[in-house]
């Protein structure tokens, strides 16, 4: 088989979304933050090790890659290509993480499960198509908090307009005393 990578930009300019006409994780999502949550998945633990590389998500048919700060997209662009294509071959998209992990995220029940249907079908698929995700971590009282993945993890929209979307399609569809804050 003949893979492809395709480089998309996000509305963060932190970050790229590498596009394969295969899939990289067939359920969920997984991120990565630093180096030893990678170790068991090799092309997660490969693109980790590029200088540069902040964060790694897997979603779909897509990766998202967050760089640090200094480095020049130019340059990181065709080394996450070149390590990408020759990982491809060899990875499992159907890898479980712990649950106990960071990016291996437990079923929700009631309240929560409800509030994650509610961004599945509303909020979801616009942070996807941009390279990101949410995940809902908590609700307490009226307090939801939630963490942003890939993409949005450092965007400077998400803290403002997309949290603001946020609250408001909760406000409407959940609970309109809700509150949203960022984890």
């Amino acid at each position: 088989m003949k893979y492809t990578v395709t480089v998309q930009p996000t509305p963060n300019p932190d970050a790229l979304k590498f596009v394969l006409n295969v899939p990289v994780k067939m359920t969920d999502s997984a991120i990565f933050r630093a180096r030893p949550e990678a170790v068991s998945i090799p092309l997660a633990a490969a693109l980790m090790n590029l200088e540069g590389v902040a964060e790694v998500y897997f979603s779909g048919k897509f990766i998202t890659i967050t760089r640090s700060g200094s480095i020049d997209w130019d340059r990181l662009e065709g080394n996450v290509k070149d390590v990408i294509l020759k990982n491809i071959a060899s990875h499992d998209p159907d890898f479980k993480l712990d649950a106990n992990k960071i990016g291996g995220g437990a079923p929700l029940s009631g309240e929560l499960a409800r509030i994650n249907a509610i961004l599945d079908s509303t909020i979801r698929p616009a942070l996807q198509r941009d390279g990101g995700d949410l995940e809902v971590i908590s609700l307490e009282g009226n307090t939801v908090t939630i963490s942003y993945q890939g993409a949005c993890g450092c965007c400077p929209h998400a803290a403002m307009g997309t949290l603001f979307a946020i609250q408001n399609i909760l406000k409407d569809q959940y609970n309109p005393d809700i509150v949203v804050q960022m984890a």
